[in-house]
């Protein structure tokens, strides 16, 4: 299963000094998140935290020597309570983009590529653009990959849909040849509804479907990122990263 590379390799970066001088107890990072967006983050069977973001969150703090809490807010409440100090940090799958100036992030730990689906015994694809040429796309509608598709695919027939789930049953019902969408939202849906595989690869055009998903910190806390970035640059180079990964999103999303 291809994964791509969340650290450059040839990047060193020095390992931050503590927060504390030696025989003190340890810091606490104070993380944020929401917990009803599986499988970033939820509360499970146990009524506990879990997820993608809170195992991630929680290897961070293994990595920093830092004792860790993760305090649950609503989505809309996330940027407030970090302005208003209630944790250090923000891991809710927040693009950049949505937080404006409100917030400064670390490099991605994970990216939001779109691929191409298909029914799992349609006839092979060719995913260039001329190979798609005349062949009918399902797209949600009126979003960025909508956008994407009808300015690299010029030759596919696009049909919006008005939701993910009509594009999807169209593709198992062969009334387009593939749909195109969010990997991780049709991953997810596929776990739920076998019948489809992914075919081709990743997109990752910036422009249209962002830079990936880092750590918020508060705009001035530019040295609380610097650990963060380093502690997420360890968590790939050990292959942490890519155990949890595979743990949460088995279809593979890239």
């Amino acid at each position: 299963m291809f994964l791509p590379a969340f650290s450059d390799p040839h990047r060193r970066v020095q390992p931050p000094a503590p927060d504390k001088p030696a025989g003190q107890d340890k810091p606490t990072l104070r993380f944020l998140t929401s917990d009803d967006y599986p499988p970033f983050a939820f509360v499970d069977a146990q009524g506990a935290l879990a997820g993608f973001n809170i195992e991630v969150a929680r290897a961070i703090c293994e990595q920093l020597q830092a004792n860790c809490t993760i305090q649950p807010r609503r989505w809309d409440n996330l940027l407030d309570a970090l302005e208003a100090g209630e944790g250090d940090a923000l891991i809710a799958s927040l693009k950049p983009a949505a937080a404006g100036r409100r917030a400064i992030f670390t490099e991605p730990y994970y990216f939001t590529p779109a691929r191409f689906v298909a029914g799992a015994d349609a006839n092979k694809l060719d995913m260039r653009p001329e190979g798609l040429a005349e062949k009918k796309i399902g797209v949600e509608a009126g979003g960025a990959h909508e956008a994407f598709l009808r300015k690299f695919f010029p030759r596919a027939v696009v049909i919006p849909y008005d939701t993910r789930d009509k594009m999807m049953r169209a593709v198992l019902d062969r009334q387009v040849d593939a749909g195109f969408g969010d990997a991780i939202s049709l991953s997810l849906w596929m776990n739920a509804t076998p019948g489809c595989v992914f075919v081709g690869g990743d997109w990752m055009e910036p422009a249209y479907f962002g830079e990936g998903v880092g750590v918020g910190v508060r705009p001035d806390d530019r040295d609380r990122r610097r650990r963060l970035n380093w502690a997420l640059q360890k968590l790939d180079e050990t292959g942490r990263l890519t155990e949890l990964y595979l743990k949460y999103f088995p279809n593979g999303i890239y």
